[in-house]
């Protein structure tokens, strides 16, 4: 029930609820807790864009296929519009908006400006948060180690080889 009283049908009926009202989930997003009151069924991209206000990742597909969505949650990249805010509670949960450090772009970011790694821009945040996670993972030996580990970031402008140009370019660096 509701705290105005259990829901009625036109003819009086008392309809039963459907599930648990909103939560207090209280996420830790680019270093800073950030508490909200959410419903459990609550995409961490909802929760993100919708609650927070952090419009960097973005909702491509809203079914774990374009990779727009990537941010990291303790490091690991996840599909947010995948993952349930709730179930970050604890956890660090990094984003584009919180890759940059003093106002300093990250090299990433950098190398997708300076090799021209994009053209709509809507992939981008996506494909820089997948790019830092895949050198750190260790997987950019060559361009076909590249592209099979961003296979799950699509860029429907088919920047690829600029895309691939700048993780190269920041590998070649470290």
């Amino acid at each position: 029930m509701s705290e105005r009283g259990p829901a009625l049908t036109e003819r009086g009926q008392v309809l039963e609820e459907r599930g648990p009202g909103p939560v207090r989930v209280t996420l830790s997003i680019n270093g800073t807790e950030h508490s909200m009151e959410i419903e459990p069924r609550v995409s961490l991209l909802d929760a993100l864009r919708e609650h927070l206000f952090l419009t960097g990742a973005k909702k491509g597909c809203d079914q774990g296929t374009c990779g727009a969505c990537t941010v990291w949650v303790d490091g690991t990249r996840v599909l947010s519009c995948l993952t349930l805010a709730m179930t970050c509670e604890g956890r660090e949960v990094t984003t584009i908006e919180g890759l940059a450090e003093d106002g300093e772009l990250h090299d990433m970011q950098q190398a997708f400006i300076t090799e021209d790694a994009f053209q709509c821009g809507y992939c981008t945040p996506g494909q820089i948060m997948s790019a830092v996670a895949l050198l750190e993972e260790g997987h950019a030996g060559d361009d076909a180690e590249i592209k099979e580990w961003m296979s799950g970031n699509i860029c429907r402008c088919a920047a690829y080889p600029h895309i691939r140009a700048a993780i190269r370019a920041v590998r070649d660096r470290a």
